[in-house]
């Protein structure tokens, strides 16, 4: 899943791709590289970020949306906690809505359920403006679990079936270091629920803070993490480095071929 943000202030391209031309090259880049879904953001959730109307974000993701699907032959996934953004997404040809607040904001649920795309439910302790202040888990795994267990049932209540669902436990969304760290040991426990995993690591703090290295240099820390989110079941991995991971993925599963 190649990352398009269409935003000023996103914490790594902020402002790169915020005009349709830019940001239907950098599309067609990353599906040249190998990409195969493709999740465009109007909105940055980094720590600390402020939020969007829904007429602004609107105004960046549907043409842009709507110009990628009538150009290339590509899922794409729009990110987004609106319901009128997913409502007008769908409408428009959205094949995934990828929710950070896991269709829990007003009307969300129901944009959803009213249609027949799959969703990614991700988990964030509190919200992007102060999710990082103070982070607590009484068990950082069963936390989550519980949380997916709830948002699933939810779902399905609602009509939402559980082959339309995909999890995302949500790395640096309120969460430490450490706790990053132990969620990326353990993913695979995950995997109890019988869904697809989808693992967000790329360029994120989590390595920039292990590393003390800035954005731009967070590469190797960035396809590490991919793999060892690979080997544990993740269906999907999410990144800006496109050519870089596929060949690091590439590399994995090839060796994997080979295990007795």
């Amino acid at each position: 899943m190649g990352i398009l943000n269409v935003t000023p202030d996103s914490f790594s391209d902020g402002g790169k791709f915020n005009r349709v031309d830019a940001a239907l090259e950098q599309a067609e880049l990353m599906i040249a590289h190998g990409a195969t879904i493709i999740d465009i953001g109007g909105e940055s959730t980094r720590p600390g970020a402020k939020e969007v109307t829904e007429q602004d974000e609107l105004a960046r993701v549907i043409p842009l949306l709507k110009a990628i699907k009538s150009r290339f032959d590509i899922c794409v996934s729009i990110d987004t906690s609106k319901a009128a953004v997913m409502a007008e997404s769908i409408a428009q040809g959205a094949d995934i809505i990828n929710d950070v607040r896991a269709l829990q904001n007003q009307g969300c649920i129901e944009a959803v359920a009213q249609s027949d795309v799959p969703v990614c439910l991700m988990h964030m302790q509190g919200l992007p403006r102060t999710m990082q202040e103070n982070p607590h888990y009484d068990d950082v795994i069963n936390d989550i679990m519980a949380f997916f267990k709830q948002r699933i049932d939810v779902c399905e209540q609602a009509g939402i079936g559980k082959d339309r669902l995909i999890l995302d436990p949500g790395f640096g969304f309120g969460k430490t270091l450490q706790q990053n760290y132990q969620l990326l040991a353990n993913l695979s426990k995950f995997s109890s629920l019988g869904l697809p995993i989808l693992s967000g690591t790329s360029r994120k703090s989590m390595i920039g803070n292990l590393l003390e290295r800035e954005v731009n240099e967070r590469l190797a820390g960035s396809l590490t993490t991919a793999v060892l989110a690979a080997q544990q079941g993740a269906k999907i991995i999410r990144v800006h480095d496109v050519q870089e991971t596929v060949d690091a993925l590439k590399v994995l599963s090839t060796t994997n071929q080979y295990q007795n």
